[in-house]
């Protein structure tokens, strides 16, 4: 746009018309658009973690290729799954110190680039051992991820839309966890599985190639983020994370503090629950509620997409209501924490459903609020985490929430074949469910940081 400028020139006072460029600041400076950086962050986040869950589900949807090519036992592919956890959950702590103090650019982009190089390798693989070692080497790589992702969203957004991020990029699990067995059981039927692994492993390292270029630790470092967008985001929070690298005290003396107690053990409860829908709910769609394979694979599915998809419209809805003012913090993640739950602890009545339609329908419903709850918990380190310690936060409360994915399945397996029915398995994780419903509601104290 243009503008035209009437100059007095010479000292007999005439005007010469002029004809000068004119920005839109110029018209009304307040009306001049922040720019939206932080969306594109939320994007790469969201695409981090639907990779991660692909990766991570290679392994099961080769197993049995992979089972008769190295003449593996039951107990040997057992112990070969369950080594992603060991080195998963024990690195969370240490892999959320190392993002807080040395930025998540680093942490994150080598992540995803160590994990992706160990699921490619995987097709290399000559034996027990070696594919060992490269799940093991997967875990690694994939602990920095959430404690990372959690510490971005307390640097690059404003408190009231910290949620609407949480639930944005856990969703893409839920995505991750949907499209990933159809996905690589093609593969595995076009390809072969060997060459699958390393097609999938490829995905990571492009993604790690777009991060190091675009990402910045800080908004401030960014050269697309304009002023306006960098005032919302920095007057928006409590804290300012990442001005400078300071933490006020050791990552154990949190252990200190009930909020971080609250946490930890409400999201145990949680997961115990989610991983229901990832290792046993397949087999009781099929034993129990009598359903055929193709129908199997398409109804196991839709608990996750319709998790997605609430998950994002939770983090969002709660946002607004802390936004408007109308609950305060506190209030407002534990009336979203204690509504994720209660649906969640429809995972018990799906048990008693006289219709395998029923019990989907009410299965969804569980799962979706376990995402609910998600939305919440994923939001809370930022909320509570002293300055520049959110990533350890977030990685000490998902060391144990990962425990709940260890002894989970275990704990169902055995209840399954000591009874020969799941419906005392689902009982007892509503049990569960209710237990952490009275964990936020009396042991999460008021949401605030923790001052060192």
């Amino acid at each position: 746009m243009r503008k035209l400028v009437y100059n007095q020139e010479g000292n007999g006072g005439e005007f010469v018309l002029e004809n000068k460029a004119m920005n839109s600041s110029e018209i009304n400076p307040a009306t001049k658009k922040k720019s939206k950086v932080r969306w594109v962050i939320v994007t790469l986040m969201w695409a981090a973690i639907a990779i991660n869950y692909i990766d991570r589900t290679v392994l099961s949807a080769a197993a049995p290729y992979i089972t008769k090519e190295f003449n593996l036992s039951a107990g040997q592919m057992g112990i070969i799954m369950s080594g992603f956890f060991w080195s998963y959950a024990l690195l969370q702590i240490p892999a959320g110190w190392f993002a807080d103090k040395f930025g998540q650019k680093k942490a994150l982009g080598f992540a995803v680039v160590w994990w992706s190089l160990a699921t490619a390798v995987t097709g290399l693989a000559t034996g027990f051992k070696s594919l060992l070692g490269f799940r093991v080497a997967l875990g690694v790589g994939e602990a920095a991820a959430y404690p990372s992702n959690a510490g971005i969203a307390s640097k690059w957004f404003p408190d009231k839309e910290r949620a609407t991020v949480a639930g944005i990029f856990d969703s893409g699990s839920k995505f991750g966890g949907a499209i990933a067995m159809p996905l690589i059981v093609w593969l595995i039927a076009v390809f072969g599985w060997k060459m699958t692994f390393m097609i999938i492993g490829a995905l990571g390292v492009i993604w790690g190639i777009i991060w190091f270029i675009y990402f910045k630790d800080n908004p401030e470092d960014h050269k697309r983020v304009n002023e306006e967008e960098l005032s919302y985001i920095r007057e928006g929070q409590i804290k300012r994370d990442g001005v400078d690298n300071h933490q006020t005290m050791k990552w154990y003396e949190l252990l200190k503090y009930r909020n971080i107690w609250a946490m930890c053990i409400g999201f145990f409860m949680i997961n115990y629950n989610s991983y229901f829908f990832i290792t046993w709910l397949p087999s009781y769609l099929v034993e129990e509620r009598g359903m055929n394979l193709i129908e199997m694979g398409f109804l196991a599915s839709l608990p996750l997409l319709s998790a997605m998809v609430v998950e994002i419209g939770a983090g969002w809805l709660s946002d607004r209501v802390y936004s408007k003012g109308l609950l305060s913090l506190t209030a407002t993640r534990k009336l979203f924490l204690i509504i994720g739950l209660l649906m969640a602890s429809c995972i018990g009545f799906a048990a008693f459903a006289d219709s395998a339609v029923v019990a989907v329908i009410l299965l969804c419903i569980a799962k979706s609020g376990t995402t609910v709850a998600a939305s919440q918990v994923w939001a809370l380190p930022g909320d509570v985490a002293p300055k520049n310690m959110t990533s350890v936060v977030a990685g000490m409360q998902n060391t144990v929430s990962n425990m709940g994915g260890v002894v989970g399945p275990i704990v169902t397996g055995f209840i399954v074949g000591a009874t020969g029915s799941f419906v005392p398995a689902l009982l007892f994780s509503a049990g569960l469910i209710v237990l952490g419903i009275f964990n936020y509601l009396f042991l999460l104290g008021k949401v605030k940081p923790i001052e060192g």
